[in-house]
């Protein structure tokens, strides 16, 4: 993990491996590295611990006339990031270079193996015993090298392979870790993620598991590990190259914050039908009748979108009547899962790759149970696995930190705490009134957004603090939970969010003048249980920032400082406390002079486990 680009072509490579490394910074790394076939003349590698701009600093003022070669951006798995462990890695002729993405599980049997025939290995990675495995059986045919060590491989991985010996000929193959083959005019790519190459081409192929693509200059062919033809399918990719550059916005995040207004506005466009109050969820594939059947619904999820499970759990519990239970997808497939046909699961993902989520889709597929996405790429894993589900259209996110993909995974689940509330409890004239106030959503986010520069003066205040507490109740626990992973991923500082309630068994032992806590205090059934909850902090000297609803004039006299925002359905309100607390994160990360998009050690895409 994390980045992978290749090109053969009729232009030199470099420029456009570069090129596709940097559009795939966002997902976090801390080595980079390339490898160029040059005709008669070998393999040539460049490799940096790490940033890209390290890497062009070594190849400042060298020409590098090959047209075919790969490139990777690395996060340690196996090894610390140095130069030694960055990819590409190469077998001991150094005839044959391989860069990964993933974990090889049995490694350490295979490299065992390996050293009795022979293997001298430089590093402890376990790339590099796979690019040995390769050698091993190569005699000529590349695919078919790859193909003999692949089948004695265990875990997680998209490689692309090439070999001095094959100068028009890229290896890729994907198992658990995204790959897509971009078709060009004389020329074609490989990359781990599509924006990568979309500056040259919009022609796609998406690896499906245990898929190995053999890719030269002038066509590709894809076979899987049992050598049988695939017919490729080519998807026109939907994305511009605008959607994933800054528009003039310092930061990725930033810009990603902002657009919420029209991507909250996209995940429901077309799907809510105002004149039965009920919304319209096709991609689902259940009928009416099997949503009354359903007696049991989990979701999985992890970081994140396991926030939004749990504010999923609230409304869907509230409105459907249907008890709801949210797991770390990471837990779920180790603990012995009850599960049935009278069961639901839905698994969310922004990437639709991520890995523990994956291995928990298809724990519960074993088990017989129905199994639904939430997701934001088309074509991806989970898009693919599943039995249905519902895609958010929040476009593409760079920004490690995820702003917009959250709040449109939890505009979906209102829209399907809603449709079966619609099918047990819930009438055509609250659904009709619910439907208007979601509908009435992304314009209340624009609202709060025009508030900009109130957050970054509260965000001047207290960006030197290194610890914060994030206070909420009922449905807004989730978002307070949300609102401290923010700080935390992107600034560095400690933050912790709690259940209010839960502050006195512990964490009030925090508390003092140099504890700033952020409290979510909107006019909601629990109201009164959280100005409580505020005396208790002010009685111990803390600074309370809230979160408040529109005309609460009360609260100012209770904290130091207010942020309002709109008015809506109390199940809907994360949707607008959330804003702020992403605002107040990214101020604070800013002033503290951190890397906001590639905060360290995170990777966007999660594929291994």
């Amino acid at each position: 993990m994390c980045g992978i680009v290749g090109y053969t072509g009729n232009r030199q490579a470099l420029p456009i491996l570069l090129d596709g490394l940097r559009r795939l910074e966002y997902r976090g790394y801390d080595s980079a590295g390339f490898v160029l076939a040059q005709k008669g003349n070998g393999l040539l590698a460049e490799k940096c611990a790490g940033k890209i701009t390290c890497l062009e600093k070594i190849i400042e003022g060298k020409e590098y006339p090959a047209t075919h070669g790969i490139a990777h951006t690395r996060w340690a798995t196996h090894g610390e990031p140095s130069v030694i462990n960055a990819h590409p890695h190469f077998d001991s002729k150094h005839e044959i270079a391989l860069v990964h993405n993933g974990i090889i599980e049995n490694y350490r049997a295979l490299k065992a193996y390996l050293q009795n025939q022979g293997h001298k290995f430089d590093t402890e990675t376990d790339t590099e015993v796979l690019v040995h495995l390769v050698e091993e059986y190569y005699e000529g045919d590349l695919t078919e090298a790859v193909r003999i060590a692949l089948s004695q491989v265990e875990g997680t991985y998209g490689i692309a392979v090439i070999c001095s010996h094959s100068e028009d000929t890229i290896v890729a193959a994907r198992q658990g870790s995204p790959l897509v083959v971009g078709q060009g005019d004389g020329e074609n790519f490989v990359a781990s993620d599509v924006s990568a190459i979309l500056k040259h081409t919009n022609r796609a192929v998406y690896l499906r598991e245990g898929e190995i693509a053999t890719v030269t200059s002038k066509g590709f062919e894809i076979t899987t590990r049992e050598k049988i033809k695939c017919t490729p399918q080519i998807e026109k990719v939907s994305m511009t190259l605008d959607q994933i550059e800054k528009g003039g916005y310092p930061h990725f995040m930033l810009k990603e914050i902002h657009e919420q207004p029209i991507t909250l506005g996209n995940t429901i466009r077309g799907r809510l039908n105002f004149e039965e109050g009920i919304p319209r969820l096709n991609g689902l594939n259940l009928q009416y009748d099997e949503l009354r059947k359903i007696e049991r619904i989990i979701i999985t999820a992890c970081g994140t979108s396991w926030h939004a499970a749990l504010i999923g759990e609230y409304m869907i519990e509230e409105m459907a009547r249907v008890p709801v239970e949210v797991e770390y997808a990471s837990e779920f497939r180790y603990r012995s899962p009850i599960i049935d046909e009278q069961t639901l699961l839905f698994v969310i993902s922004q990437s639709g790759e991520t890995a523990d989520t994956l291995a928990a889709l298809r724990e519960a597929k074993n088990a017989g149970t129905t199994v639904l996405g939430i997701c934001n790429v088309v074509g991806s894993s989970i898009a693919r696995e599943t039995d249905g589900g519902v895609y958010t259209h929040a476009g593409p996110e760079i920004g490690v930190a995820s702003t917009k993909a959250f709040t449109s995974q939890v505009m979906v689940l209102a829209t399907i705490a809603l449709l079966m509330g619609r099918m047990r409890q819930v009438s055509p004239v609250k659904g009709m009134e619910l439907l208007n106030q979601l509908n009435a959503i992304p314009g209340q986010v624009e609202t709060i957004l025009k508030n900009e520069d109130g957050i970054k003066k509260i965000a001047e205040q207290y960006y030197q603090h290194n610890n914060f507490l994030y206070l909420g109740r009922g449905v807004n626990y989730p978002a307070a939970l949300e609102g401290a992973l923010k700080l935390k991923e992107i600034s560095y500082i400690h933050a912790e969010g709690y259940p209010a309630a839960e502050m006195k068994h512990g964490p009030i032992a925090l508390i003092d003048e140099n504890m700033p806590v952020v409290v979510i205090a909107l006019k909601d059934p629990v109201y009164d249980k959280v100005l409580s909850n505020i005396e208790e902090v002010k009685a111990r000297h803390g600074n309370v920032i809230a979160i408040a609803s529109e005309g609460d004039t009360d609260i100012a006299d209770k904290v130091k400082h207010v942020i309002y925002v709109p008015n809506t359905y109390h199940l809907f309100t994360p949707l607008l406390s959330i804003i702020p607390l992403q605002l107040l994160a990214y101020y604070i990360a800013v002033l503290r002079g951190c890397d906001v998009d590639q905060p360290r050690n995170l990777a966007k895409s999660v594929t291994v486990e």
